[in-house]
């Protein structure tokens, strides 16, 4: 009888951690001043909290589904392209 091997455990495993971490952390930080931004007429207090407690979900989020990429390389290239433009946007509204 032969055994079936699980599927051995991707090397790049570090490589899509690193990118939920850094990109992720980006993202959410962006998202955060994109969403303060754009809410300014809400009192400071509220807009501030609000802003604040939305970048630990968004950064678990987004660092909790980087495995589902297919590889570190991918996950970098989408989270990069995804941090630029979410960063973008924010600068766009910021300076606008």
């Amino acid at each position: 009888m032969s055994e079936k091997k699980s599927p051995a455990v991707h090397r790049d495993w570090l490589a899509k951690s690193a990118a939920g971490i850094l990109c992720g952390g980006v993202m959410a930080f962006a998202c955060s001043g994109l969403f303060a931004q754009l809410n300014a007429d809400l009192p400071l207090a509220i807009r501030g909290q609000l802003a604040m407690w939305m970048v630990p979900p968004i950064w678990l989020g987004v660092l909790s589904g980087v495995y589902f990429f297919s590889s570190g390389l991918r996950a970098w290239l989408g989270l990069g392209g995804a941090s630029v433009f979410v960063v973008g946007t924010w600068l766009a509204v910021r300076f606008s």
